[in-house]
């Protein structure tokens, strides 16, 4: 299991992306997006998802470069087309777009479509808490539904997840990030291709049967939507994401011009808008600090605030570097190789 550090990382995903004509700017924010999710701890979104984006890129699926259209607008509202480029890339753009507005009139909201996969969706929600917003992100699978509705045994919805980042006075962010499906589809591939099971109540077979190979995803299998035996209440939330995050973009019911692609809806609401910013961080700190002194049950060592494992990581990270499992490893030197991209991170 190779460590390296994340400037070096990034560097090099960066330059296999710009060997495969992905312009460079457009290369390096897919680069720091990828790793900022191996830094976090969610290797399921990260380098491990460039060669796939590269076969997109390949295939003519993925467009790096292409027209960032801005459909409609209001002072406070903004409908996106990203006419088939990089998701990393444009809604990194409609999110500063949306905080910029949520800035200059106390919230906005923001739809897009026509961008290919956003990586991990928390990205978006704490670039806009860091400039003091409150901020929500929703996405849904364009076209690629893996994920079966509660009582049903074949997929009709995409993972849908959601995220949501308070700005508050912790060292790291209060927010959190999640699938609506019992787990991200990423989650199933990493363990398909390190070879190994997956947990039971992950996803079905074609039969609609629990299963706990991987590769029964791609043999007509689906995710279960989250909460176990209450999973009428993920099927809820992915549902009301799916009507939000696609349909409100405009894509229909029948949407499926990318089967890898994401919509998305965003909102920001400035926390200055509503009382002074400053206490208002100072309070949310004060509400994570309870919720840690909070006594733990058995089983656990310490009571955490959402998203203070991902910032622990993040700094783990920052100082020891990024642990690749192999097989992810394996996979970019070899398309380095391709592409005749020298290895320089050790």
């Amino acid at each position: 299991m190779p460590t390296i550090t994340h400037d070096d990382l990034a560097t090099f995903v960066a330059d296999i992306l710009i060997a495969a004509d992905v312009p460079a700017g457009e290369a390096a924010t897919v680069a720091r997006l990828t790793v900022a999710s191996d830094l976090a701890g969610h290797d399921s979104h990260g380098v491990a998802m460039i060669p796939g984006y590269v076969r997109h890129v390949e295939a003519g699926e993925i467009r790096p470069g292409a027209p960032f259209e801005v459909v409609r607008e209001t002072s406070t509202t903004t409908v996106i087309d990203g006419h088939g480029g990089f998701g990393f890339v444009v809604a990194d753009r409609a999110m500063d777009i949306t905080i910029d507005k949520a800035s200059r009139h106390g919230m906005a909201a923001t739809t897009v479509r026509g961008q290919s996969h956003v990586g991990r969706l928390a990205a978006y929600p704490v670039k806009a808490a860091r400039h003091g917003h409150i901020a929500i992100a929703m996405a849904s699978g364009r076209g690629g539904k893996w994920v079966v509705p509660f009582g049903g045994c074949q997929a009709r919805m995409g993972t849908n997840p959601i995220s949501v980042a308070v700005p508050s006075a912790l060292p790291g962010v209060f927010a959190f990030d999640m699938a609506t499906s019992a787990v991200a589809g990423g989650a199933v591939r990493v363990a398909q291709r390190a070879g190994e099971t997956i947990p039971t109540g992950w996803i079905v077979d074609a039969d609609g049967r629990p299963t706990t190979d991987p590769d029964d995803l791609d043999r007509g299998g689906a995710l279960l939507p989250f909460g176990g035996t209450q999973a009428h209440k993920g099927y809820a939330l992915s549902a009301t994401i799916e009507a939000l995050a696609n349909l409100l973009a405009g894509l229909g019911v029948a949407a499926s011009d990318a089967a890898h692609g994401n919509s998305c809806f965003m909102a920001c609401f400035a926390v200055d808008a509503f009382g002074d910013r400053a206490q208002y961080e100072r309070e949310v700190a004060e509400f994570a600090q309870a919720l840690q002194a909070t006594p733990p049950a058995d089983g656990f060592a310490e009571v955490l605030y959402p998203g203070e494992q991902a910032h622990r990581r993040e700094a783990e990270n920052l100082r020891s570097g990024i642990h690749l499992r192999d097989a992810t490893w394996d996979e970019l030197r070899a398309l380095a190789a391709r592409y005749g991209v020298t290895d320089d991170t050790r």
